[in-house]
């Protein structure tokens, strides 16, 4: 137990109950969810793991201090009586982000760099030297999270955000954040035990994540570095271990996965990202127009898509969203479709009534998960049987 500490998981508006449950499967202790992230304990070796498998987390930070704070000197002299050589060296670069719910802080750039000064003035005045700020790749990355009087010091242990993770190059005009299209999946339900479909599939990540649940593959396993692979305590045998039994844990997966687009270049940008995921085998790639297809697996059907947005694209919304709706009524029996959307006004158009409406943001987009069940037959037939 001595080696367990308190991690927090951040992640987006309306996943912390899924976050929470993967955790839980992956063994965290103390489990408990706040607003846009998770409270967990564990040891070294379960944040590394942590940030590999987790699909539905953005970052994994360790809190090392928390602390009242009513004005800047608070701030100051709470970060400097933090004995940050024994995390950093002088010779290494740090990098500070914050985030701040107060009246007494305002500005979360100003908050940064009170809390870097410190920092720096502790090492100049211990040692004559002071380490350099480098906010592209630092060796220490410090989280600030000042909520009214109260503010708390963390590492963070992830780096860039942990929706990068490593197998997307090619992208469309609006891809799809993968934490976000991970979430919509296990929110949907998505277990690997039917065939899938994702027929406006932009540039992949969809498929990509839905295949990486359906097999058990940790969600960052392409990822090319973690911040905590930069700290004095980093155990890369550790850390290998970790990864080759995440890895073990893969299964095989009995179903088949279709993405179509009806772009050409959405569908080659789909091949790279999959052949870069290396889920080739899982995946099968078709140029489709969604609307003049039908189902073409016996058995149940999963759905899961990202319609385009009124936004980015001219699009006649009511003429496509009733084509939606047409094209499962008519087309796809015994399917289970979800879909995101931020066009509420559309949404009426689909002519089927959702029997779900899950609240999420797509970026800044307030947006609606959707499912609609499509029945084989009519519904009254089915109850009746």
């Amino acid at each position: 137990m001595g080696n367990n500490y308190s991690m927090v998981a951040k992640t987006l508006f309306g996943f912390e109950d899924i976050l929470a449950d993967e955790l839980r499967n992956l063994g965290a202790m103390q489990v408990e969810k706040g607003v846009r992230s998770v409270s967990f304990m564990g040891d070294k070796g379960f944040m590394y793991k942590a940030n590999l498998c987790l699909r539905t987390a953005l970052k994994i930070v360790k809190p090392i201090r928390s602390f009242r704070v009513r004005n800047e000197k608070d701030l100051y002299d709470g970060v400097y009586n933090i004995p940050w050589e024994s995390f950093m060296s002088v010779h290494q670069t740090l990098a500070v982000d914050a985030v701040v719910h107060s009246e007494k802080f305002n500005h979360t750039l100003y908050v940064a760099l009170k809390t870097k000064d410190a920092i720096v003035d502790r090492f100049r005045n211990k040692s004559g030297k002071r380490p350099d700020v480098d906010l592209k790749h630092p060796d220490l990355k410090i989280s600030v999270h000042i909520q009214k009087d109260s503010c708390t010091i963390s590492l963070d242990s992830s780096g860039a955000s942990l929706h990068h993770r490593g197998y997307r190059t090619a992208t469309n005009i609006a891809p799809i954040n993968e934490v976000l299209a991970a979430g919509m999946l296990l929110l949907s339900g998505w277990d690997g035990q039917s065939d899938f479909l994702d027929p406006m599939c932009g540039s992949g990540t969809i498929p990509v994540e839905a295949a990486m649940i359906a097999c058990n593959i940790p969600a960052n396993i392409n990822r090319r570095e973690f911040a905590f692979e930069k700290w004095g305590d980093f155990d890369p045998d550790l850390f290998e271990k970790v990864t080759e039994s995440s890895l073990n844990k893969a299964r095989e997966f009995h179903h088949k996965i279709y993405a179509y687009d009806k772009a050409p270049s959405a569908v080659r940008k789909t091949k790279d990202n999959v052949h870069n995921a290396n889920l080739s085998e899982y995946i099968e790639i078709e140029q489709q127009d969604f609307f003049s297809t039908e189902k073409n697996v016996t058995g149940k059907l999963h759905m899961v898509f990202n319609p385009p947005y009124g936004e980015r694209l001219a699009l006649d919304m009511e003429r496509f969203y009733k084509g939606i709706g047409d094209t499962l009524k008519q087309n796809y029996p015994n399917t289970e479709a979800w879909f995101i959307t931020s066009n509420m006004e559309a949404l009426k158009h689909v002519g089927l009534r959702p029997s779900r409406k899950i609240k999420l943001f797509n970026g800044r987009l307030e947006s609606k998960l959707v499912k609609y069940e499509i029945y084989e037959g009519s519904k009254k037939a089915k109850w009746q049987q």
